[in-house]
């Protein structure tokens, strides 16, 4: 037990001393618009730009948590990047032309549309 303990507290200690090595480190939650996994898969890929340390989506959500260095990139690069890949996101809207290549189960615009 005491060896949990110790443990536990270096790794906290060792997270701590990391985040406050480098302030520009942030994490931000984005409303990106998907259905699928294949969404996922398009929308992380997509994100993961240079200066992005993590990124993941949810479907259910609809939120990219994306880590990110911003003396590095930003909220709007990250998302310009999304957009491009042919998602809608609280700051730009997917060209049409790349939206109507995407697959069936990924046209989230539809009033059909579902998340699976």
């Amino acid at each position: 037990m005491k060896q949990l303990i110790f443990f536990m507290a270096i790794t906290f200690i060792a997270f701590k001393v990391d985040a406050n090595q480098n302030p520009n480190i942030i994490t931000d939650s984005l409303d990106v618009h998907g259905n699928c996994n294949m969404c996922k898969e398009r929308i992380e890929n997509a994100a993961y730009i240079k200066g992005v340390k993590k990124v993941n989506w949810d479907k259910h959500k609809q939120i990219l948590t994306v880590t990110y260095d911003k003396s590095k990139t930003s909220k709007s690069k990250i998302l310009e990047a999304v957009a491009k890949a042919g998602h809608d996101n609280e700051m730009f809207k997917a060209p049409d032309a790349v939206y109507n290549r995407l697959p069936k189960c990924c046209n989230y615009r539809s009033s059909d549309a579902h998340i699976h």
